[in-house]
């Protein structure tokens, strides 16, 4: 059975622009967590959407199966971040506006927050994605591995050793407080 959704896929799939624009508003938030979560900042972040869109667009014909739509997109989110990053030679600052920008009310959650996006941010680019889409997006070691093109073993691997290097960190800053 085919839900709302496909039924967009399908025709933006078959040339319908207003489908086409539709799933881009309905996904739209999505989109833009994923970009500036690889990306961190706003700009970028806005870039990368504007280009995933396009992308999208330019593309959605070869989309085989409607039902994998989202999974398809965050490739290409994937990419054009990607890209975005080797443009700025793969340095991403966390600023001010970003530590602005966290909600969190009690100081102690606010600085750990900060300490795990500066060290996800420090991670290997395949680790950091792994680490993103499965603990930020509740993705699936299969959808990863589709959305990755790489085995699952692997992405056992990232994620395990993408994890290995965050606590390292965390005891690297611990050793750095305590003496």
């Amino acid at each position: 059975m085919e839900s709302g959704n496909d039924k967009l896929v399908i025709k933006a799939i078959r040339g319908n622009k207003k489908a086409f624009e539709q799933l881009i508003k309905q996904h739209y938030e999505q989109i833009y967590r994923t970009a500036y979560l690889y990306v961190h900042n706003e700009e970028d972040a806005l870039d990368v959407v504007q280009e995933t869109t396009y992308q999208a667009y330019l593309s959605i014909h070869a989309l085989k199966q409607p039902e994998y739509f989202m999974t398809w997109l965050t490739k290409i989110i994937i990419r054009c971040s990607g890209h975005i990053l080797k443009r700025r030679n793969n340095i991403v600052p966390l600023t001010d506006e970003v530590l602005s920008n966290l909600s969190v009310t009690d100081h102690s959650d606010q600085d750990e927050a900060i300490n795990l996006l500066n060290a996800i941010g420090q991670l290997k680019e395949n680790y950091r994605t792994a680490i993103i889409l499965f603990y930020y997006y509740d993705y699936s070691i299969k959808t990863i591995s589709e959305v990755m093109e790489i085995p699952e073993g692997t992405v056992k691997t990232y994620l395990s050793r993408g994890k290995a290097n965050l606590k390292k960190s965390y005891k690297e800053k611990g050793d750095k407080c305590h003496g």
